[in-house]
């Protein structure tokens, strides 16, 4: 059984930063009690999910750095690693820490204190924050600076899109995000997407791929409320798009691509209702949770010329009160010859997965080709 996420933020992790943020403490002239810090971090962190974890190690630091916001901040930009990537061993580390400093999860809780005390000192805040994505990410944490401070928020982000850093790239694009997971909900930019707009055109050529496919995640946060401008996007943007931005694009607009949005379909070819016949079918009419379907799908074109089409499915799951819900998978992007008849086949995993619960029942699959639902099949799912 895998190790749980949230153990990312376990004892180690405190252990690390009560070291790092004493030495720190102690470089700058600053007191830090690492004892106490790690009785308070200690206190009921098992019991904690991910999220609570990194604000209870939060609280802990409130009551042992130093009260002065600056002081507190110079002591937990001397307890940060050294510049460097940030790679998969970095973030899996249990321990929170390469042996010069932190890096990785450990930083999070250190975000969360810029974030609850630095909002009357935002220039130094983001000094921090500045350094602290470097070694993480502080994509939650600026979130309160963009609410309070629009104006100094928004030429800081100007200024750091063009940062040597691609962390500091990334976060110029991350934490303006409309609609950020973990992250509180910038309304402002949920009614009116149009401050990010600059920068997103700045960074969407980035040599960076971490930097674009933050990118095209905030051009689908904004898809979902105005997808009349995601529209207008791609008319201006995929004419003289290189093989990185049309993939960026094509990221960007998935969501209203699996919602049949005539306009963006139409922008990528693949706006004409499917001329043919088609037909699915499946492994079994029976399944249970952790078993797989195959879908076995056939079109028959009827039409007298090719035909581009981008072909999904949508598994109607049954919810706790009875209820189906659609969600949707990506399938093919083909080019049908007239009168080609071509067969495919998918395999759909009923695995548990953290982000959805199956519940017993009635299940329906719906093909659905340039975004417009040609045929379908059901299942009984059992738990």
């Amino acid at each position: 059984m895998p190790e749980p996420f949230k153990n990312l933020l376990g004892p180690q992790v405190a252990a690390a930063m009560a070291s790092h943020l004493q030495r720190a403490g102690a470089e700058t002239g600053a007191a830090f009690n690492a004892k106490r810090f790690r009785s308070l971090a200690l206190s009921g962190l098992e019991a904690l999910e991910m999220k609570a974890r990194a604000q209870h190690l939060c609280t802990a630091l409130e009551k042992t750095l130093p009260s002065d916001f600056d002081s507190a901040a110079t002591v937990m930009e001397g307890a940060l690693a050294s510049m460097g990537e940030i790679d998969d061993a970095t973030l899996d580390s249990p321990s929170g820490a390469r042996d010069d400093g932190l890096a990785g999860w450990a930083v999070w809780p250190l975000t969360e204190y810029v974030a609850r005390h630095g909002k009357d000192k935002a220039p130094r805040a983001l000094q921090a924050l500045h350094a602290m994505t470097q070694r993480f990410t502080a994509e939650w944490a600026i979130r309160p600076f963009i609410l309070a401070e629009p104006a100094l928020s928004f030429d800081t982000l100007q200024r750091w899109s063009t940062d040597a850093s691609p962390h500091v790239r990334r976060l110029v694009s991350e934490g303006s995000r409309p609609r950020l997971p973990w992250g509180m909900v910038l309304k402002p930019l949920v009614d009116d997407p149009s401050p990010t707009l600059p920068l997103l055109r700045r960074l969407m050529d980035d040599a960076s791929p971490y930097v674009r496919r933050s990118v095209a995640n905030h051009l689908n946060d904004i898809a979902k409320d105005h997808p009349y401008l995601i529209e207008a996007w791609l008319q201006e943007h995929l004419p003289t798009a290189t093989p990185a931005r049309l993939a960026l694009l094509r990221h960007a607009s998935r969501t209203l691509v699996k919602k049949g949005h005539a306009g963006v379909l139409k922008a990528f070819g693949v706006g004409d209702r499917f001329k043919g016949e088609a037909s699915v079918a499946l492994s079994s009419r029976r399944a249970t949770v952790g078993d797989s379907l195959q879908l076995a799908l056939t079109l028959q074109s009827t039409a007298r010329k090719p035909q581009r089409l981008a072909i999904d499915y949508a598994v109607h799951h049954v919810k706790a009160n009875g209820d189906t819900s659609p969600k949707v998978f990506k399938g093919w992007v083909v080019e049908l010859a007239a009168g080609e008849r071509r067969e495919f086949r998918k395999q759909h995993s009923l695995r548990p997965i953290t982000t959805r619960v199956y519940y017993p029942g009635p299940h329906r699959i719906e093909v659905l080709v340039n975004g417009a639902a040609v045929a379908e099949a059901g299942f009984e799912l059992r738990t």
